[in-house]
């Protein structure tokens, strides 16, 4: 397909110059921050040519001369091969070789020269952080520039997708029970009313949901306010049937159009302190806040993450049922593999159809990274019709993917090898499993971060140099998003500690570019351990229910301990799943996870 990037880029330049803007700053999410913004916030994708389906993390700036695409370690490769012919270069966020963006602002521009941004889809804390140095070094800032408004002619509408109730009886919690925990928390931070931007919180706090907003996640677009004597939802009501009007009604939720949102903050009393999440909520919402703003809100998200004994039972739930369709689907992969006629994009449509096949599968929570020998080298690799490739000869098949079941939204990596693996492949692979079988393993003192366990995952990896550089495990939705925080585990500082009932994923991984790819991905939640004289110890239990490829493992560079983790986990695999299973996927099941030894 012929690429129209550089004509864009034509027009933006041209746009730019009539509204006094030397560089523009093109941010890649929404008015919410979220991770995969809907078709109507894709405009940097659109620009750029840089776009998957699961969305691509990226920020581009343009000047008269230069077009630059800043993005992370996971779509380096990608980013690389799509921005070819579209005017944009590549630049890293992280890794060797990064270049921080308002860094080079700084260093490129001239005083007096102006920076744009469209301040909806900037978040309030990276805009001031921006406009702080732009300023120190006499640049000027413009947040005021919607260049898509000028640009972007068929830019996709707003979605209008009808919404839906969770069924509270599976969440556990009713919308009360969860909108008082939340005044608790603002009251906390010494506010008495609360803007709620993220999306993955506004359908939390409501146990509303819908199909289509987002790609792969049940949330819909809208904000919510809360304070003491008032809940306001804002949305446009298109969405909202009789059923879900009801609901609303029944907790005492108020309706108003979703573009009110900014003059109803315009209007809030000047006595009213309003908690606003700086990383979640648009500066341009913020430019319009009329009374006290207060920066905070981390206490919706850590409420959210922390998942209530009903949720964790239905997650077991989910967790069978996604295990039941990855073991139809690798006995699939097995039986056909020799055939030669498999491809990544067809394995990627039976996936799909056999776990919608369950009717509790509303979605999958992400489209499936299916990559063959060398793409499985790309860490966030989809194929399409122009990549795919035949799974044929020998090498190692990375298969990336998940649901959203109305139980629960599952995430797992399975790496397997079809026909003989090379020593070099078995033993990297047996690297990543010990880093995995590690972080599972490990206990720890209540008030334990992320990044102070992430080692144990890499340590493996780096005794022999090598490594990853995406984070080694993020927190999991309940049926929201397959992303969620406000917990990672990660090297870079994050400070939110562990909790018990959090859910989080183990996915240390190693990437041999252009040759193939290695990553292991289980859920776990966080339990109670025991109290010691020097505190309360947590642990993590893995719930995941699929076994790990035991042709990959090389026995003799693994302890008894790890080995015995193997075994004591293939055999609560076997155990959980085979009663769901026919007595063929039984067989197959129980040679699966047979136990090893030295």
């Amino acid at each position: 397909m012929e690429k129209k990037n550089l004509e864009y880029l034509a027009l933006l330049r041209k746009t730019m110059k009539e509204h006094g803007i030397d560089a523009v700053v093109i941010s890649g999410t929404d008015p919410h921050q979220s991770e995969l913004p809907p078709a109507h916030w894709r405009g940097r994708e659109w620009l750029t040519g840089f776009w998957s389906e699961n969305g691509t993390n990226g920020t581009a700036v343009v000047t008269a001369d230069k077009a630059l695409c800043w993005t992370d370690s996971r779509f380096f490769i990608q980013a690389e091969e799509q921005l070819k012919g579209t005017g944009f270069s590549m630049m890293k966020e992280n890794g060797p070789d990064a270049v921080d963006l308002i860094d080079w602002l700084v260093e490129n521009l001239n005083n007096g020269q102006t920076v744009g941004i469209d301040g909806m889809t900037f978040s309030i804390s990276y805009a001031q952080r921006m406009e702080q140095e732009l300023s120190d070094n006499n640049i000027k800032f413009n947040d005021k520039f919607p260049l898509f408004d000028y640009i972007y002619p068929d830019r996709p509408e707003r979605p209008k997708n009808r919404l839906f109730i969770h069924d509270e009886n599976i969440v556990g919690e009713t919308v009360d029970t969860k909108m008082q925990a939340i005044m608790a928390e603002v009251k906390n931070e010494l506010a008495n009313a609360v803007l709620i931007s993220a999306l993955d919180d506004i359908a939390w706090a409501t146990n509303l949901r819908t199909a289509g907003d987002i790609a792969f996640s049940p949330i819909f677009v809208a904000y919510l306010y809360i304070d003491n004597a008032k809940r306001v939802l804002f949305i446009d009501t298109e969405k909202l049937s009789d059923e879900v009007n009801e609901f609303l009604k029944k907790y005492n939720i108020e309706v108003q159009p979703y573009d009110n949102v900014t003059d109803f903050v315009k209007a809030l009393p000047k006595e009213t302190r309003l908690l606003m999440d700086p990383e979640k909520t648009a500066r341009g919402l913020y430019d319009c806040v009329g009374c006290t703003p207060v920066f905070g809100g981390a206490g919706v998200a850590r409420l959210k993450s922390i998942k209530s004994q009903s949720m964790i039972a239905n997650l077991e739930t989910a967790l069978e049922k996604d295990g039941v369709a990855l073991t139809r689907f690798f006995m699939m992969v097995e039986k056909e593999y020799p055939t030669g006629k498999l491809t990544e994009v067809e394995l990627g449509k039976r996936l799909r159809a056999l776990r919608l096949a369950d009717s509790s599968c509303v979605d999958e929570s992400f489209a499936p990274i299916i990559g063959w020998n060398a793409h499985g080298a790309i860490v966030h690799y989809e194929a399409t019709k122009e990549t795919d490739v035949a799974i044929e000869g020998d090498g190692l098949l990375l298969v990336d993917s998940g649901g959203q079941y109305v139980y629960g939204t599952t995430d797992i990596t399975r790496t397997v090898a079809l026909g003989k693996p090379t020593d070099e492949q078995r033993h990297n692979f047996t690297l990543v499993a010990k880093g995995h079988i590690a972080l599972a393993s490990i206990k720890f003192p209540e008030g334990t971060r992320g990044g102070q366990l992430d080692v144990l995952a890499r340590q493996f990896l780096w005794n022999e140099g090598k490594a990853y550089y995406h984070g080694t495990g993020h927190g999991v939705g309940f049926f929201i998003n397959c992303h969620e925080g406000p917990q990672s585990i990660c090297t870079r500082r994050r400070p939110a500690p562990f909790e018990i009932g959090m859910v989080t994923s183990n996915e240390p991984g190693l990437y041999i570019e252009g040759e193939y790819g290695i990553r292991t991905e289980n859920l776990m939640v966080i339990e109670p351990w025991q109290n010691t004289d020097f505190g309360r110890f947590l642990q993590f239990r893995t719930m995941t229910l699929f076994p790990i490829d035991l042709t990959l493992l090389d026995t003799s560079i693994m302890t008894d301990a790890e080995i015995e983790w193997v075994n004591n986990y293939h055999k609560m695999v076997c155990d959980r799943l085979t009663p769901l299973l026919t007595p063929e996927e039984t067989n197959w099941m129980k040679q699966k996870t047979m136990p090893i030894s030295k």
